[in-house]
């Protein structure tokens, strides 16, 4: 079993950057692919980002390409999120996500574990 916890989260003006982080427990995480989610309330929690667990692998959403990346560090047991040029539509709060699975699940069923969030506000 995992645990995760984000932090990094905050208020940012539109064009600004933020990094997140998660932080991972246990001995065994270089074993996991890892994602970012994001959720607004009222809305459906949908995919951001995913990474292999090597690292060699990422996947975005088409909205989020070019302006945010995925990275790992697995002697650091901490997965990032890179989130540049942000606009407001990009104000959520964001999950990460770990599973055993050795694809770039895109879909909340592909995470076995599941942080608490950080929020990311971002304003105009």
């Amino acid at each position: 079993q995992v645990q995760l916890v984000e932090s990094g989260g905050g208020l940012v003006q539109a064009g600004g950057s933020l990094r997140l982080s998660c932080a991972a427990s246990g001995r065994t995480f270089r074993r996991y692919a890892m994602g970012w989610f994001r959720q607004v309330l009222g809305k459906e929690r949908e995919f951001v980002a995913a990474i292999s667990w090597s690292g060699d692998s990422t996947s975005y959403t088409d909205s989020v390409k070019g302006r945010f990346t995925i990275s790992r560090d697995n002697f650091k047991n901490t997965v990032y999120l890179q989130m540049n040029s942000l606009k407001p539509e990009d104000t959520a709060v964001y999950y990460c996500a770990a599973t055993r699975s050795s694809g770039l699940g895109s879909t909340r069923n592909s995470y076995d574990y599941w942080g608490q969030g950080t929020q990311v506000t971002v304003s105009s």
